[in-house]
């Protein structure tokens, strides 16, 4: 095969129309919602990479430091000849799994952006030349159809972003991933751990101002789409601890009654002064419970790795 192969499952205008459903579903509801991935345009990307660097925000940290101390053993469990990862990115932490890898023979990234795929693929292959790269245009969450690759597979899904998935959006995830895996195949997943309210809070609102742009940057996107005449000044970042579903909720809080245009969906939108519109949810986890919702899709948690402070985990899970 070719060393990089790229397939489009998505329609050219799929983002266009996914943007347009969410926005005009989120603002017409109470309360009033927008989902997390309309924050990463490029320059939304950008900023989310500098939150990664920022002292406060430790999950990149965490999850790296397993991915290098514990990429040998997960490689030694699997065997896996195909690495499939969701919402793969730039595949920056990747790389660690795909170096301890010494039977593999594919590497799948599955993203939404072509660009990101291409990019990431093209640095892949400059230096590790005799990988073959199928990148998959697709949106995960929508379901998903994996080329045939040699197995097993390992399927991963990093970073904690499962964490932006209510409970029920996770348990239909975890189903359509158990459906993608044949006997020997096995999921990787990251989840970032219950911990401190103040440490998670301060990771998600930190004193720079760099989360809170980031936070924002949804409005601008938004705009820029869809016309919208949405000011991000005059809205607030909020991060709240919910203890009782044990997740941060990250907010834009309207600073004084207004109303919002969007001219794309033939839509004006209020807001009460203080009202907040919900931008993400990012869950934490116990192992109990990663446990107790793999096994409700059908997955056997079978390893479990935290860093050395306890703060996220990687689980491998096969199918039960």
């Amino acid at each position: 095969m070719s060393p990089y192969l790229l397939t489009r499952t998505l329609p050219e205008d799929a983002t266009g129309a996914a943007l347009r459903a969410d926005v005009l579903h989120g603002l017409t509801r109470t309360p009033k919602s927008l989902p997390p991935k309309w924050f990463y345009d490029a320059r939304g990307s950008a900023l989310f990479d500098e939150i990664t660097t920022l002292p406060e925000y430790y999950p990149t940290r965490a999850e790296r430091e397993i991915l290098v101390t514990r990429s040998g053993e997960i490689a030694e469990v699997t065997g896996a000849r195909t690495l499939v990862e969701l919402g793969s990115g730039s595949s920056e932490k990747t790389r660690h799994l795909i170096d301890a890898l010494p039977a593999l023979h594919t590497y799948v990234p599955v993203d939404v952006s072509e660009s990101a795929l291409t990019g990431a693929a093209n640095t892949l292959l400059a230096e590790r030349p005799a990988l073959n790269v199928h990148a998959l245009i697709a949106d995960f969450t929508r379901g998903l159809a994996l080329p045939g690759t040699p197995g097993p597979r390992l399927v991963a899904f990093l970073g904690g972003t499962i964490g932006n998935l209510l409970p029920a959006e996770r348990a239909a995830f975890l189903t359509s991933v158990r459906g993608l895996l044949s006997p020997g195949d096995a999921l990787l997943l990251g989840t970032d751990l219950v911990k401190d309210e103040s440490v998670l809070v301060s990771a998600y609102d930190d004193g720079t101002g760099v989360t809170a742009a980031f936070n924002k940057n949804v409005l601008h996107v938004v705009n820029r789409e869809l016309g919208a005449d949405f000011d991000p000044d005059a809205f607030a970042h909020v991060a709240v601890w919910d203890r009782d579903q044990e997740w941060i909720e990250m907010r834009l809080r309207a600073r004084a009654a207004q109303t919002v245009k969007v001219p794309a969906l033939d839509l004006a939108v209020h807001f009460e002064e203080g009202e907040d519109l919900r931008t993400e949810i990012s869950a934490k986890f116990r192992e109990e419970v990663v446990k107790s919702e793999l096994a409700q899709a059908g997955l056997s948690l079978t390893h479990w790795w935290t860093d050395e402070r306890g703060r996220f985990a990687l689980s491998l899970s096969t199918p039960a």
